[in-house]
């Protein structure tokens, strides 16, 4: 295996009396696709906001990269999140700029390019999710699935160490679906990254995941490939594959 990148230990999170996580263990390593899998309202969602620091665990341990979560100042939190690329369920893109635009906002933080080297970085990104013709056109002359692979080219400019995907295929229809996932396991093909892919959708998690783990009341019930998930004894866990 390779290096761990990312680990939650014990975490428990409550919101009032909804105890959403209830001492969630999990752990990605370089280069691997962990698929988290569970119903709506599992808790799917707060654990990745808890994994980059942008909910606080009342128990239990976030590590990213080495880096104890809880414990690093603004500063650091930052760079350490540098490393992480997001892909949001909306693609989060911003309707008042081009596609263009949308991709070069994530390098303003970066050192001064020139703009040879931005729209090098940007046809790159484009070329990737197979819309470098669309470099002009705005989110609105844009299917789902095409804003949705635009919003996986901003994440990848910054050539992330590792790629959180919260609902990837939400909304879209069955062959764009289709598309998104093969385009997450060609990205972890080419630049090697770790994901985790938070997800209900079962084609989703049979053609993108190396591992799953299923979330139930909070915890991880269930660890393993897809297959030995799918062929589980456990009637609960087999019934997400019927």
């Amino acid at each position: 295996m390779g290096t761990t990148v990312a680990e939650i230990k014990d975490i428990k999170k409550s919101f009032g009396s909804n105890n959403v996580l209830a001492g969630l263990n999990l752990k990605v390593e370089s280069g691997e696709n962990l698929v988290v899998f569970g119903k709506s309202g599992s808790g799917k969602s707060v654990l990745i906001k808890c994994l980059v620091g942008l909910l606080e665990p009342d128990e239990g341990t976030a590590i990213l990269f080495g880096e104890n979560v809880s414990e690093l100042k603004e500063r650091e939190l930052n760079l350490v999140r540098k490393k992480v690329g997001f892909l949001f369920q909306s693609a989060a893109l911003y309707d008042s700029m081009t596609v263009r635009e949308n991709l070069e906002f994530p390098l303003r933080d970066l050192k001064p390019k020139t703009n040879e080297e931005t729209d090098a970085l940007i046809i790159e990104a484009l070329t990737n999710v197979g819309l470098a013709d669309a470099i002009d056109k705005m989110p609105s002359e844009l299917s789902g699935g095409m804003r949705k692979r635009v919003g996986l080219a901003r994440t990848l400019i910054l050539k992330p160490e590792l790629i959180l995907y919260d609902e990837p295929t939400t909304g879209l229809d069955p062959i764009t679906s289709k598309e998104i996932s093969h385009l997450i396991l060609d990205i972890q093909k080419k630049y090697n990254t770790a994901s985790i892919i938070i997800t209900h959708d079962v084609e989703c998690a049979r053609i993108t995941s190396n591992r799953m783990i299923i979330i139930k009341n909070g915890t991880a019930i269930a660890e393993g490939t897809f297959k030995e998930l799918a062929e589980s004894t456990d009637e609960w866990v087999r019934s997400f594959f019927k």
